[in-house]
């Protein structure tokens, strides 16, 4: 158990060394000069002005120097200092860390939980009407963008309703009480929610009423139900827990893709989140603070694998890494 343990954390430092070697290499090869974009900031573009910025930046060092350098200060917990914002890239991503995990484990929930219902629910009678518009909404929830549903979302229940908020994390004057204020910050995050989980939503019905079917023809289902055991007790004591395991699979596989789809859905929304912050950082070319986002992600998504594999074993217990079963 330890060994594994072990195993597994030396994986994730590796795949973390991994994605910063790729990230430096990918954002480096992109065409602009943050020099020259921070020189236009400042109103002088001389050649002077760009080897003095390349200079106190760093940005005149060999690559692998700069490279080394990164790496060096990554591992010290130092994701280095943002170049347009003036400020420690780790301050800056702590400040919109919060509002983005909050955004994507809302909207992780609702789409799994619910899917899960809708799936299982589907799969006692997976040819019905019930089953059949199951899949059918599916379908189309899958097929509808984020961005896209979130602007119809705006659009029907913030414009022309005014049931929720359409922008921001909080009112413009911050409620007082903390009850209060967590009461303003659900409402706001309604639409946010409802806009990433759907989509998501439609991936785990699929998956949960495609699992359920399978584990109902079982053989040891079959035996259950001979012996005259309920549907009820079918279902959700002897079928659901086996079925669930799929369903924890993809979404420990979606993290990474949830993750991306919160940058747009925040953008939607002007939700205070990465989102914002890392489209900013694209068009000023702050490389320090992309390539902290793209770090601090890809940790998110690791954790979130870790995580999958304990979850695996609350459901199973029989699962064990590198044991057939």
């Amino acid at each position: 158990m330890l060994l594994a343990g072990l195993r597994r954390l030396a994986n994730a430092v590796a795949l973390i060394v991994a994605v910063v070697l790729l990230n430096f290499l990918l954002i480096h090869l992109a065409p602009g000069d943050p020099a020259v974009v921070l020189a236009g900031e400042s109103g002088g573009t001389s050649p002077e002005t760009l080897a003095a910025i390349r200079h106190a930046y760093g940005l005149d060092r060999p690559f692998l120097t700069q490279l080394l350098s990164y790496l060096g200060q990554v591992f010290r917990g130092d994701l280095g200092h943002s170049y347009y914002f003036d400020a420690s890239v780790t301050s800056l991503i702590g400040q919109r860390l919060g509002p983005t995990l909050l955004l994507s484990v809302s909207a992780m929930l609702f789409a799994l939980v619910l899917g899960t219902v809708l799936g299982v629910s589907a799969a006692r009678r997976p040819n019905g009407a019930y089953g059949s518009g199951i899949t059918v909404l599916s379908v189309v929830g899958f097929a509808m963008p984020a961005f896209w549903l979130g602007s119809l979302l705006v659009l029907l229940f913030g414009l022309r309703l005014g049931i929720f908020p359409t922008a921001g994390m909080e009112s413009p004057i911050p409620q007082t009480g903390f009850f209060a204020r967590m009461v303003d910050i659900g409402q706001h995050l309604v639409l946010p929610t409802v806009s990433l989980g759907l989509v998501y939503l439609a991936l785990y019905s699929r998956t949960a009423k495609a699992s359920m079917v399978d584990v109902l023809g079982s053989d040891y289902i079959r035996t259950a139900r001979a012996k005259g055991v309920g549907p009820g007790i079918v279902t959700f004591k002897h079928a659901f827990r086996n079925a669930l395991i799929p369903v924890v699979t993809v979404a420990g596989l979606q993290t990474g893709a949830l993750l991306s789809g919160a940058v747009l859905v925040e953008i939607v929304f002007n939700w205070p989140g990465l989102g914002r912050l890392a489209l900013d950082s694209i068009l000023r070319r702050d490389t320090p603070v992309l390539l902290g986002i793209l770090v601090v992600s890809s940790v998110v998504v690791i954790v979130a694998n870790l995580l999958t594999d304990l979850t695996y074993r609350l459901i199973d217990p029989r699962i064990r890494t590198g044991v057939a079963r």
